[in-house]
């Protein structure tokens, strides 16, 4: 039997204009924070909603909004340099997944008062300032991870950065307020967040490092994003209550097993270039499920019965096969392009983000050995 580590650090706060609360979360641990975010965000003012409620609590925030892609690391030795000066008490990540992984890393740079080259190299953090997460992007695997992932400015490697135990104090997702921004400054759809939510919950469903304890959130995370797909694709009723609950899910599936590579390659594309995680995952999903198929047929099987497939008397290797085929038409029906070229990129600047995925420690825990030619036939399925 595989050993269970459970380690959930953070406060999980989650619900329906459950952010009001977030000014005494923080008055808990000082009156001063640096408030990491992203300019897109105050478009419909969620930044300076969120600022008065802090101030109507007694937290005083300073803002830095700066964050954009490409998303490098070496921004987090500047943020945190601001933090000192102005005697944070603690720092706030308002924003996509991008934005949580700076934050994070600013405020154990701040405590510390190491070099971010230190982290980028392998040196492992032992302190931070409390960190508040606040995520736009509900879905992220390394959101209450004890690990996250950034951009190494000196070669564009993506780096594995190991979080200091205590860190995150909070966690507050919120089904009204946090909704997924797009670059053009409109909003995803909740059903785009669905498929990256459902890549998300596969993989680390499919991960070795999967035991009881995660299946059971990740069946349950896997059934309510194909509920959310579903009923988009047959014109259903908002699903955004739902589409919280998952993502809590996941998110903690995610932790107590492993993210995959199809969740960390989107990831690393979105900071990279000006698109959206959900729609890179979209992409990139139909092409995982074919790959995970080979490999973990018995689990894409029951991943099929909880899409509502009809798979009885069906041996694993069909049953495993629905899943792909659901999603891909699933996609089609709502004008999600399933190819990453339909979203401006070019392959050529997409090969050295293959061979920096291969090189993080998680891909140990891949059901399939992966190597940078398997991820790169990935990306070209996908493209």
């Amino acid at each position: 039997m595989i050993d269970i580590v459970l380690k959930i650090d953070p406060e999980i706060v989650m619900g329906m204009d459950i952010i009001n609360r977030v000014g005494t979360i923080c008055k808990t641990y000082g009156n001063q924070f640096l408030l990491i975010s992203e300019k897109r965000l105050n478009d419909d003012k969620s930044i300076e909603r969120l600022k008065a409620i802090l101030q109507d609590s007694g937290v005083q925030t300073i803002l830095f909004d700066e964050i954009k892609a490409p998303v490098m690391a070496d921004i987090a030795e500047n943020i945190a340099h601001l933090a000192r000066a102005a005697h944070c008490s603690g720092i706030i990540g308002f924003g996509s997944p991008s934005v949580q992984a700076i934050a994070r890393l600013s405020a154990i740079i701040a405590a510390d008062m190491s070099d971010v080259f230190e982290f980028l190299d392998g040196k492992i953090p032992t302190t931070g300032l409390p960190y508040i997460a606040i995520p736009s992007v509900k879905e992220d695997p390394f959101l209450t991870a004890e690990s996250f992932i950034v951009e190494d400015p000196r070669d564009r490697e993506i780096r594995l950065i190991h979080t200091p135990r205590g860190l995150c104090k909070a966690v507050v997702i919120d089904g009204a307020f946090s909704g997924i921004m797009s670059v053009d400054g409109g909003y995803t759809p909740v059903y785009a967040a669905a498929f990256d939510g459902f890549c998300m919950a596969v993989e680390a469903y499919c991960s070795k490092k999967a035991n009881i304890l995660s299946d059971a959130v990740l069946e349950k995370a896997i059934a309510l994003f194909a509920q959310i797909i579903s009923s988009s694709v047959n014109g259903g009723v908002n699903m955004k209550e739902l589409d919280v609950q998952a993502a809590l899910l996941v998110n903690i599936g995610s932790a107590v097993s492993a993210p995959g590579v199809g969740s960390t390659l989107a990831r690393a594309i979105a900071d990279r270039f000006p698109v959206e995680k959900s729609l890179c995952s979209a992409a990139l999903l139909p092409a995982i499920l074919d790959k995970l198929v080979s490999c973990r047929a018995e689990k894409i099987a029951a991943v099929a019965l909880l899409m509502g497939e009809k798979t009885e008397g069906l041996p694993d290797a069909e049953a495993a096969l629905l899943p792909a085929a659901s999603i891909r038409s699933s996609l089609e029906k709502l004008a999600i392009s399933p190819r990453l070229r339909d979203l401006g990129l070019q392959l050529d600047r997409l090969i050295p983000i293959t061979e920096s995925a291969r090189n993080l420690d998680i891909v140990a825990f891949s059901p399939w050995t992966v190597t940078t030619e398997e991820i790169l036939n990935i990306i070209k399925q996908s493209f």
